[in-house]
């Protein structure tokens, strides 16, 4: 080969290394969690124009009984953020329970992440068979929550709070129905706004869940 051949194939080989250390050290990759449930456009004056801003929904304070026999806040759960599923009697709320399991271990040592199980079957409305299932997934204290609590309560949460719907593929903020997808499953910020919506029955998702969780614990430490 060539000397100017030679020389030509090393700058070639050389300019994505340069471009790589330039990236790295002046440039800013930043990736910011979207926030679902908008409630509403506000519009205000700003140096004589006008701007519209989206004002997203917020999950109102909650309490209820745990599977540990004291009562656990929203308050609590949101200090960092929380991941919120909702369990039925059926088969899919199961397979997301062992997958949390996965979410549980990854954040072990991370006190801003919580998990939160709102369980929606009266028949474990008490404490003890509450806390039977918490055993049964392998839930840490202090970590992953089952909760439950009056039936009125749990419709107002699921259906006006975090407005499930039946269709999966429903846009979120849409009208709901009275149907819980079991599989569903929120990632809810520490200003009790709704920043994932994931199918927890699908392993692909919960690694976007864990990929946005570390994104969003990212954005605490990195504030804009």
């Amino acid at each position: 080969m060539r000397p100017r051949q030679t020389l030509l194939l090393g700058l070639l080989l050389l300019l994505p290394v340069l471009a790589f250390l330039f990236l790295f050290s002046f440039g800013k990759n930043r990736y910011a969690l979207p926030t679902y449930l908008p409630d509403r456009v506000d519009s205000t004056q700003v140096g004589g124009r006008w701007r519209r801003d989206t004002v997203f929904h917020q999950v109102v304070p909650f309490h209820l009984p745990a599977s540990s026999g004291r009562t656990v806040s929203s308050q609590e759960l949101g200090q960092g953020l929380y991941i919120a599923q909702f369990f039925a009697d059926d088969a899919a709320s199961s397979r997301v329970a062992r997958q949390l399991l996965r979410v549980q271990e990854k954040f072990r040592h991370e006190p801003r992440v919580k998990l939160a199980t709102f369980v929606l079957n009266g028949d474990v409305a008490n404490a003890a068979s509450l806390s039977k299932l918490a055993e049964q997934y392998g839930t840490i204290a202090g970590k992953w929550f089952f909760l439950t609590g009056p039936a009125d309560t749990l419709q107002r949460l699921t259906q006006q709070e975090f407005r499930l719907t039946s269709d999966p593929k429903r846009l979120p903020g849409a009208i709901y129905t009275a149907n819980i997808p079991a599989g569903r499953l929120l990632l809810v910020d520490n200003q009790r706004r709704v920043r994932g919506i994931y199918d927890g029955t699908d392993g692909r998702e919960i690694d976007r869940l864990l990929t946005e969780v570390t994104v969003q614990l990212y954005d605490y430490e990195h504030p804009h």
